[in-house]
């Protein structure tokens, strides 16, 4: 969209001339529920440091009526256009503006989203800002280092309720009217986390009791029809903990007057960090049974959006190249809290994170995407496709590493005087990283440029030498920077890293850690003198715990132990960091797919780590399906359909596992047998001990059974009338376009990328169900459609449902040099703009590791 596309260097022109005071807004949403446009008035304050000069103000509206400065009506028609007011002869000092406009709802979770629920047919509202759509709803100077204050009122409809930031303004003494909500002015704060959520509402309300006679206002809300399932109390227990462990471990109390949680429909991410209105996705309220490995998911959610209190909404970045600090922070110390804080029910957090956010890391470090974590952000276009596996999963990596690097004490006692210099302010990374310096006593300036300016991920060996006994002679750590992916800018660098080595022996059939050093390595070659004239131990590993951001390789002897006992490891964490170097060779080619899947086949049964055994579920699909030899796919997918079933049978009824096992199954049912059995389960007429087949499980198995053709339309709508949700409507989107013919694909692709009248959610749905592994050829007419459609998709669509289309029907299925060769072409006479460009690159880089993946494939079976 013209004019939307904010460069850095306007942002920073407009921060010297502006300093913003305050906002009051005032919207009229009581025509809600038929939806269309709402009347939205903007009266801001600011101070100007220049008399006469020139600046805009963002605002994305289909109308505006008034444009008024310092009391004097502007015309409107020439001062508002591609999405700015002009504001041109500012006073020097104090200046106001005001501006009427009609607003629109929208479909696409962006700006002020509206949703009817199918159950009660009532609109439900909420915001998300993040990164420049606060100017969707109100005039706002679009970025995050102009804070100001902000009062919203609101007329809504009657019985409705309305939350924002701050408490309703009761200041007047008498209750307030019903259909008008007025709110206390805000702190200091940025645009992209103010917040409305409106409309009937359920809600629980607690409170959090601190120390000195802190007490904090929680609330939690979720649309009625999902209300008995809505288990607030254990949302409150995770909550308060939370609280507990960053207050004492920030030492600043919570910042902003009450703290609610409100989860809302169609959301895009997992969450957003509204200061004290915090949105949640609301597939987080589990309407069906679901594994520990959820309640883990969601209550790092919450933590990691507490955490953004302090961290993104107390203290904010300057522009938006330090949103990984934002990020990275705040998944670090809501898995720290998991597994640190006293009564967690996850102190195993970091095998999650090892298995799961660390694996994101590596694949998106390996893109021709990469870049540094501190990204180079030209522009809003640049950090629209930044939310990515860097920017949140290295990032918390390298924290953890500092952590490592600088002592857990010292950085904890930087980071509260951080907040306490700059508490309602905006920072570079260089405050940060001063006040670390100032604790700890370490120059971080180099470890700095070599892990937060520099692009690329080290590989880390041992290399070990032993006498005829066994004794070891000579220990070293070889680190090695392999070249960056073709396309990516910048250098590889070999990196200083704390790390740990464990020396592991086979006790009693399980693999024991029985000692652990801690060492600083640099350069291509660091000795361990530590380890020489030592028995050498059944496995060494490195990077022991975690501490570090590398890839690891085990030497042959650990490599041969580990493939015969990685299920033998009596913790888990050294089981994740195993189970994850195994992925990662897989998906080098070090390790071909059908080793990988005996690999899981012998150790998965000894997994106890439910989230563990969930990826490798998804981990072995995905190595098949993508970097199998296709002429033994088919096999490959034979053998592990079947281990599925027998997992499913052999697992203890009712257990985490026993239900993994069944949606394993359900994923890959595929002979005649496994999907009469697996309709068998579906309708009752077969039964596993202790699995209850409940509302999204039956989902799971008509879904498989749709893709196959065993279930149609009629299956699918009576599934429907069941489940007359919106969650409901989004399966069933899901297994229409998942049906294996001709017309149903036609159809999905046509209400995609033909149509823009779908849902962001409903959109994912459908995408999600188009695109199916068993169904190839179904799929490979589209990869010309997709080339000839997805510029004019992403320059007429939002950005939120542009980029869903863009990355969710690339035709990645098909890999072949056919595939790349389309992409070539396309990359190089489309002229796309570089956030198209980048996801296009990426989603072409899959293929192409496929491809390598499935040649070493098949020179395995030839050695």
């Amino acid at each position: 969209m013209p004019g939307t596309n904010l460069t850095r260097e306007e942002a920073q022109q407009r921060a010297k001339l502006l300093t913003v005071d305050s906002y009051e807004i005032d919207l009229d949403l009581s025509g809600a529920q038929e939806g269309g446009t709402y009347p939205s008035v903007t009266t801001v304050r600011f101070q100007s440091a220049e008399a006469g000069a020139e600046t805009f103000i963002d605002l994305v509206a289909p109308a505006v009526h008034e444009v008024v400065l310092n009391g004097k009506a502007l015309d409107v028609a020439a001062v508002f256009r591609d999405s700015r007011i002009t504001l041109a002869h500012l006073a020097a000092g104090a200046n106001e503006l005001r501006v009427v406009a009609d607003c629109a709802y929208t479909n696409t979770g962006e700006g002020l989203h509206r949703f009817v629920d199918p159950v009660d047919q009532q609109a439900y509202l909420y915001t998300q800002f993040e990164v420049p759509d606060a100017r969707r709803v109100f005039a706002s100077f679009e970025q995050p280092d102009l804070k100001a204050t902000f009062q919203f009122t609101v007329t809504a409809p009657e019985g409705w309720t309305v939350i924002s930031n701050s408490p309703r303004d009761v200041s007047q003494g008498a209750e307030p009217k019903d259909r008008v909500w007025a709110f206390e002015p805000t702190p200091r704060i940025s645009s992209y986390i103010t917040a409305l959520i409106v409309g009937p509402y359920h809600a629980v309300h607690s409170s959090y009791e601190g120390r000195d006679g802190q007490s904090v206002p929680l609330g939690i809300y979720c649309r009625p029809s999902l209300a008995e399932f809505l288990d607030a109390d254990e949302i409150f227990d995770v909550t308060r903990q939370g609280f507990d462990w960053f207050q004492e471990k920030f030492a600043y109390d919570y910042p902003f007057a009450k703290y609610d949680q409100l989860f809302v429909p169609e959301f895009n991410a997992g969450a957003m960090e509204n200061a004290g209105a915090v949105t949640i996705r609301d597939q987080y309220v589990f309407r069906s049974k679901v594994t520990d490995a959820s309640y883990e998911l969601r209550a790092e959610t919450i933590l990691h959006e507490l955490a953004h209190m302090w961290f993104g909404d107390l203290v904010t970045m300057e522009w938006w190249n330090d949103l990984w600090l934002n990020e990275s922070f705040a998944t670090y110390t809501s898995i720290a809290c998991q597994a640190y804080a006293e009564g967690s029910k996850w102190p195993h957090a970091w095998t999650t994170f090892a298995n799961s956010m660390k694996t994101w890391a590596y694949r998106q470090d390996q893109l021709p995407s990469t870049h540094p974590i501190m990204a180079d952000i030209r522009d809003l276009d640049d950090v629209l496709v930044n939310f990515d596996g860097i920017t949140y999963a290295k990032g918390a990596s390298v924290l953890k590493q500092l952590v490592a690097y600088v002592g857990m004490d010292a950085f904890f006692k930087g980071v509260q005087a951080y907040f306490k210099a700059h508490a309602f302010g905006n920072t570079r990374l260089s405050d940060l990283l001063g006040a670390l310096e100032e604790t700890s006593g370490r120059d971080l300036a180099a470890w700095s440029k070599a892990w937060l300016e520099t692009a690329g991920i080290n590989v880390l060996r041992p290399q070990i030498t032993t006498d005829a006994a066994g004794v070891i002679t000579a220990f070293a750590v070889r680190q090695e920077a392999p070249a960056l992916p073709a396309g990516a800018k910048g250098e590889p660098v070999l990196r200083p890293h704390r790390i740990a080595i464990g020396l592991y022996e086979l006790q009693d059939g399980r693999l024991v850690r029985t000692d652990r050093i801690e060492l600083d390595i640099d350069g291509a070659l660091t000795a361990v003198p530590e380890l020489v004239g030592r028995t050498r131990p059944t496995v060494v590993l490195l990077n022991d715990d975690d501490l570090s951001y590398a890839k690891v390789r085990l030497d042959e002897a650990s490599l041969a132990n580990v493939t015969a006992h990685l299920g033998d490891f009596a913790e888990s964490l050294p089981r994740a960091l195993c189970w994850a170097s195994a992925w990662d060779m897989t998906r080098d080619g070090e390790l071909a797919t059908r080793d990988y899947l005996a690999l899981v086949l012998s150790g998965i049964a000894k997994e106890s780590d439910i989230g563990v055994v969930q990826s490798l579920h998804r981990q072995v699909k995905m190595a098949i399906d993508l970097y199998a030899d296709p002429a033994w796919r088919e096999e490959g997918l034979a053998t592990w359909t079947e281990a599925t079933l027998e997992h499913l049978r052999a697992a203890e009824p009712g257990s985490d596992h026993q239900l993994a096992w069944a949606r394993a199954f359900a994923a890959t049912a595929r002979t005649e047998g496994q999907l009469t059995y697996l309709s068998a389960l579906l309708d009752g007429a077969a039964e596993v001990e202790g699995l209850v087949v409940d509302t999204e499980l039956r989902w799971a198995f008509l879904e498989r059974l749709a893709a196959t053709g065993v279930a149609g339309e009629a299956a699918i709508a009576a599934e429907v009338e069941r489940d007359s949700t919106a969650a409901g409507e989004r399966h069933a989107a899901t297994a229409r376009a998942a049906l294996p013919t001709a017309e149903a694909k036609a159809a999905a692709w046509a209400s995609v990328v033909e149509s823009a009248d779908l849902p962001n959610a409903v959109q994912e749905a459908v995408i999600g169900g188009f695109v199916q592994t068993d169904q190839r050829e179904l799929l490979a007419p589209y990869a010309e459609k997709y080339f000839a459609a997805v510029k004019g998709v992403w320059e007429t669509r939002s950005h939120e449902i542009a980029q869903q289309i863009a990355v969710g029907l690339y035709p990645s299925l098909l890999v072949s040099q056919e595939t790349l060769d389309a992409t070539d072409a396309w990359l190089a006479s489309a002229e796309p703009n570089a956030a198209l460009r980048r996801l296009v690159s990426e989603s072409r880089a899959g293929v192409e590791r496929a491809l390598k993946a499935q040649a070493a494939d098949s020179a395995a079976a030839r050695a």
